[in-house]
């Protein structure tokens, strides 16, 4: 036990050493069971006399704080009050920009819900933990390194470029791609490297609110822009906007794919503007009809996107991993925001994601996971086109369906609300999710959700 003793002056020492000692058994900083340095040792690190420590030891004792065990040592015996806990100090003068107060966390359940619908989670359980406790193993026994660079480690680059530039035709070289924890931090250094105080950045209505809060939070004027069945209306963009963020290639939360015909025209306004689209490609690895439209990156020709992904939903939201592939003008700045934010990502988890996709086990679980997720999506679709109007989808790990919705009549199933996404007036509707729920559970999870939906009249 390595616990700080601050004295003030010579008298009374014993009491001194007391009180703390009391205090820290209370707030829980000593748990019960802990054991305490002995007499002859806190002294000498205190400066003081054996007796006086020994002294308070006693007193400790005697008022059930402390117990010795012959031979062991003195261990606190007093259970933690919680009630007591040490808390940081409730100053009010000290207060954050205006704009915090307008920003609420996105709000996270504390115990798992009897039928789990909620959006962003995959199957933990489809996750190869064997072959990847195999690979962070073989990294822990190697030499540890020392801090990498910004940009990430040199082998998970190279994965990444390949792997990506054949699954998703994404062009880019090792030195195109920056590590980052997850596509949130991705956001965050393109608004840190792009954005400008009072500076438009458009976003697609309805959207995806992290990325509309964070955006807002670096003091940009954030504007939704409609989407309509082939993706952002580009000719709803605000002439101002200098930053678009969209979701083409699987819309969040609508599901649909950009057109074509509005890739093109997306890519030509950006030129035309002098602007940036930020492309988040958050899930399209699961596709379960249909060929993928290429990525906006892929078509790019002028250097002006920005291409986003993320390992969260394709493995494991823990182990806080993505990527962004950025223009060579903007590789620079991108590097040292990264640098400045957090140095680079964590070290072990890089280099075994490198082994991970080298070895082809990223493909493969892709494959597997996929076919896992395309009955759960068939069962899902097949409920929400009977009985609310389903927003049609052939990728990703939710469904949309537009319809009068009350979740509150249905609370053992956690569902999202369709008006949720949108940041101004809203159409009614529900979003499920099908990553966090088992097929077997489906079925019944549906079933108790019918009170909440306003069900169409059956034909005569």
């Amino acid at each position: 036990m390595d616990f700080h003793i601050s004295l003030a002056g010579r008298g009374e020492l014993a009491a001194q050493i007391y009180r703390q000692l009391r205090d820290a058994i209370l707030d829980g900083r000593l748990r019960q069971g802990e054991r305490l340095p002995p007499t002859r040792e806190l002294a000498r690190s205190l400066d003081v006399a054996r007796n006086t420590v020994a002294v308070a030891y006693e007193r400790l004792t005697a008022d059930g704080f402390l117990e010795g065990r012959a031979g062991a040592g003195t261990f606190v015996s007093a259970p933690v009050r919680p009630s007591t806990r040490r808390r940081a100090p409730h100053g009010t003068g000290v207060r954050p920009r205006g704009v915090w107060g307008e920003i609420a966390a996105t709000e996270m359940r504390r115990s798992p819900p009897a039928f789990d619908f909620r959006v962003g989670t995959p199957d933990l359980t489809l996750f190869p933990l064997e072959s990847w406790r195999r690979l962070v193993t073989r990294e822990l026994r190697m030499t540890a390194a020392g801090y990498l660079a910004p940009e990430g480690h040199e082998g998970l680059r190279v994965a990444i470029a390949r792997y990506f530039g054949v699954s998703r035709s994404v062009r880019a070289a090792p030195d195109d791609v920056i590590v980052t924890q997850g596509a949130q931090q991705a956001l965050d250094l393109v608004g840190r490297v792009l954005i400008e105080p009072g500076d438009c950045v458009a976003v697609e209505e309805p959207g995806y609110p992290p990325a509309r809060r964070l955006f807002h939070s670096l003091g940009a004027r954030v504007a939704g822009v409609p989407v309509d069945a082939e993706g952002l209306d580009v000719t709803a963009i605000p002439r101002a906007a200098r930053l678009v963020y969209v979701t083409p290639s699987h819309q969040f939360p609508l599901g649909t794919p950009m057109s074509l015909a509005r890739r093109t025209a997306l890519l030509s306004w950006a030129r035309q503007r002098d602007a940036v689209v930020i492309e988040d490609d958050y899930d399209s690895e699961f596709r379960f009809e249909d060929r993928p439209l290429e990525p906006l990156q892929s078509l790019d020709r002028s250097g002006r996107v920005i291409y986003v992904g993320s390992f969260s939903k394709t493995l494991a939201p823990m182990l806080r991993l993505g990527f962004l592939v950025a223009p060579a003008s903007l590789q620079p700045a991108l590097r040292v925001a990264k640098q400045l934010t957090d140095w680079h990502s964590e070290t072990t988890a890089q280099a075994a994601l490198a082994r991970f996709i080298d070895e082809g086990l990223l493909a493969r679980h892709v494959r597997r996971a996929t076919r896992q997720y395309a009955a759960r999506h068939a069962l899902i679709a097949a409920f929400l086109r009977e009985h609310l109007d389903l927003v049609p989808s052939a990728a990703g790990l939710h469904l949309c369906a537009r319809g009068e919705v009350d979740p509150a009549r249905a609370p053992e199933v956690a569902v999202e609300s369709l008006p949720s996404y949108y940041a101004g007036p809203s159409e009614q509707g529900v979003v499920l999710g099908f990553g966090g729920i088992p097929l077997e559970r489906i079925g019944e999870g549906l079933r108790r959700l019918i009170p909440a939906l306003r069900v169409r009249p059956l034909s005569l």
